[in-house]
C-alpha cells in the first residue's frame, strides 16, 4: 500500500480538497489569493473595453463601433475597473498582509470573509452580462447620472444590482478589517507601532463603511424612479437631477481616496526597504492619512462647478480641495526624505514605488489645477479630466498594486519574481502609460470633450499617439502574467528576508532581529 502523506490524510479526514476547498475556505491567504486573481481577470476585462474605446478613437470618424455601444464601453470600463479591479485587488492585499503584519491568526470573521469574496463573481457576471441583454449595457456613464440612468434599458437595472452586491461585499470586508486591526493585534503592538499598511487600511475601512450606503441610497432612488413612480430626480415630478450628483459625489470623492490610501500604505513599506532607512516621519504619515480621509468628505461638489452652484459654494469647495493637497504633499515629502541619502537599490518593487511617486505627483498637480473653479469650468468634461484621474488611478493605485505584488510575491509563493522581466514590465508600463495619457492634457485644453466616439480633425494626431500608448500599455501587462506564473511554479528560492532591506523594516517576514519597531531600527548614514 502506498504511503499517505500527512497532508493527504488531513484532506481525506478533515476537509474538502480541490475546488471545494477554495469555495469553502476561511483561510485569509486563500481568500486574499482569490481576490487578487479575480481583480486581475477584471483588470484584463476592463482593459479590453478600454482598448476598444482607444481603437475607435485612433482616427476621426466612426470606425469600429456605433455611438450607443461606445457609450456602453466607457460606462462599463469605469465600473469594471473601479469596483471589479482596483478595490478587490487592495482587499486581496489586506487579506494576505494584515493578519501577518499584526500577528493575528486570521481575519476576525473568517466565514464572513469568504462570503464577502463570493459576492463579487455574481456581481461581475451581472455587469459583464449586461452587454448581452436587449438594449445592451447602461450607457449613462460610470457615475450613472440621472435623468439619463432613469431612461436606460434592463442593462441599467443589472448595473444597479451589481453595484448593490459589490457594496455589500465592501462593507463586510471593511467591518472585518476594522475588527481585526482593533482587536487582534499581537500583545505590545500599540496602534502607533503598527505597520503603515494596516493604518492605511484601517482608515480606508472606515471610509468604506461611511460611504457605501450613500451610493446604495443613490442607486436605489434611481431604481424607484425607474420602476415605482417616484420622482427623486425627475424635475417634472418635483425632483431634482442635480440632487443625484450631490448624493453620488458624497460617495464618489471619498471613494477616490478609498482607492489611493491603501496604495500609500504599500509605498510606505517599499520605500524604506529599498532605501535601507526607517520611514521618515511615521507619526506625520499616520496623521496625514487620517486628515486626507476626514477632508475627503468636504470636497464632493468640486465635481459640480458647472451645475450652477452659488459663488460662495464654489469658493468653499475650491479651498477645501486645495487644503486636501497639503496632507498628500506631506506624504510625498516624507517618501522623498526617506530616500534622501539612503543606500538605494532599484529592484522591481522600488522601480514601481519611485514611478508611483513621480507620476502620481503629476496627477496630484493636475488635480490642484482643476480644483480652481474658473479653470474647471473651462476643462469640465474634457480629456484634461480624463488625463487627471487616470494619472491618479493608473499611475497611482495600479502602479502601487504592481509594486506591492512584486514586493510580496516572495512571501506569497516562496520564490523570487524574475527581476529582469519585472524591470521590463515596469519600463514598458511607465513609457506607454505616459504616451497614452499625457497627450490627453493637451486634447482637453484644446477642448476635446470626453465620452464621444468622433472628434474634429485637429485632435487626430494626439488621439493617434494616445491609442498607440494605450495598446502598448495593455500588452505590457501580459508580461506580469508571465512573471506571476513563473513565480508560482518555481524560480529562485526566496530567503526569509526576500528583499534585503534595513533590519527591522521588513514587517512581513518574521525576523530574528532584536528590534521590531521603526524607532529602534538603525539609521544608515
Amino acid at each position: 500500500m502506498a504511503a499517505v502523506t500527512p497532508d493527504q490524510l488531513h484532506d481525506h479526514h478533515h476537509g474538502p480538497t480541490g475546488l471545494m476547498r477554495w469555495i469553502t475556505t476561511t483561510n485569509h491567504k486563500d481568500i486574499g489569493t482569490m481576490y487578487l486573481i479575480f481583480a486581475f481577470v477584471m483588470f484584463l476585462s476592463g482593459g479590453v473595453l478600454a482598448l476598444t474605446i482607444r481603437a475607435e478613437l485612433f482616427q476621426p470618424g466612426l470606425q469600429i463601433v456605433q455611438p450607443e455601444f461606445f457609450n456602453q464601453l466607457t460606462t462599463m470600463h469605469g465600473l469594471v475597473m473601479i469596483f471589479g479591479a482596483i478595490m478587490p485587488a487592495f482587499v486581496g492585499f489586506a487579506n494576505w498582509q494584515i493578519p501577518l503584519m499584526i500577528g493575528a491568526s486570521d481575519m476576525a470573521f473568517a466565514r464572513m470573509n469568504n462570503w464577502s469574496f463570493w459576492l463579487l463573481p455574481p456581481a461581475a457576471i451581472l455587469l459583464i452580462g449586461s452587454f448581452f441583454v436587449p438594449g445592451g449595457a447602461t450607457a449613462a456613464g460610470w457615475t450613472m447620472y440621472a435623468p439619463l440612468s432613469v431612461q436606460m434599458g434592463i442593462g441599467q437595472d443589472m448595473a444597479i444590482f451589481a453595484v448593490h452586491i459589490m457594496g455589500i461585499s465592501s462593507i463586510m470586508g471593511a467591518i472585518n478589517i476594522v475588527v481585526t486591526v482593533l482587536n487582534m493585534r499581537a500583545p505590545g503592538m500599540r496602534l502607533m507601532k503598527m505597520p503603515l499598511f494596516c493604518w492605511a487600511w484601517l482608515i480606508t475601512a472606515y471610509l468604506l463603511i461611511a460611504v457605501m450606503p450613500v451610493l446604495a441610497g443613490a442607486v436605489t432612488m434611481v431604481l424607484t424612479d425607474r420602476h415605482f413612480g417616484t420622482s427623486f430626480f425627475n424635475a417634472a415630478g418635483g425632483g431634482d437631477p442635480v440632487m443625484y450628483q450631490h448624493i453620488f459625489w458624497f460617495f464618489g470623492h471619498p471613494e477616490v481616496y478609498i482607492m489611493i490610501l491603501p496604495a500609500f500604505g504599500i509605498i510606505s513599506h517599499i520605500i524604506p526597504t529599498f532605501a535601507r532607512k526607517p520611514l521618515f516621519g511615521y507619526a506625520s504619515m499616520v496623521y496625514a492619512l487620517a486628515a486626507i480621509a476626514i477632508l475627503s468628505f468636504s470636497v464632493w461638489a468640486h465635481h459640480m462647478f458647472t451645475t450652477g452652484m452659488p459663488a460662495v459654494g464654489q469658493l468653499f469647495f475650491m479651498y477645501a480641495t486645495m487644503l486636501i493637497a497639503v496632507p498628500t504633499g506631506v506624504k510625498v515629502f516624507n517618501w522623498t526624505a526617506t530616500m534622501w541619502r539612503g543606500s538605494m537599490s532599484f529592484e522591481p518593487p522600488m522601480l514601481w514605488a519611485v514611478g508611483f511617486i513621480l507620476v502620481f505627483t503629476i496627477g496630484g498637480f493636475t488635480g490642484l489645477i482643476v480644483a480652481v473653479a474658473p479653470i474647471d469650468i473651462q476643462v469640465q468634461d474634457t480629456y484634461y479630466v480624463v488625463a487627471h484621474f487616470h494619472y491618479v488611478l493608473v499611475a497611482g493605485s495600479l502602479f502601487a498594486l504592481f509594486g506591492g505584488a512584486y514586493y510580496w510575491l516572495p512571501k506569497w509563493t516562496g520564490h523570487m519574481p524574475d527581476e529582469r522581466l519585472g524591470k521590463i514590465h515596469f519600463w514598458c508600463s511607465m513609457v506607454f502609460f505616459n504616451i497614452a495619457f499625457f497627450p490627453m492634457h493637451f486634447l482637453g485644453l484644446a477642448g476635446m470633450p470626453r465620452r464621444i466616439p468622433d472628434y474634429a480633425l485637429q485632435f487626430a494626431d494626439f488621439n493617434m499617439l494616445a491609442t498607440i500608448g494605450a495598446f502598448g500599455f495593455g500588452l505590457s501587462q501580459l508580461i506580469f502574467i508571465v512573471v506571476a506564473v513563473k513565480c508560482v511554479r518555481g524560480g529562485a528560492k526566496a530567503s526569509a528576508r526576500a528583499w534585503e532591506g534595513a533590519d527591522g523594516l521588513e514587517w512581513t517576514v518574521p525576523s530574528p532581529a532584536p528590534y521590531h519597531t521603526f524607532e529602534e531600527a538603525p539609521v544608515v548614514r
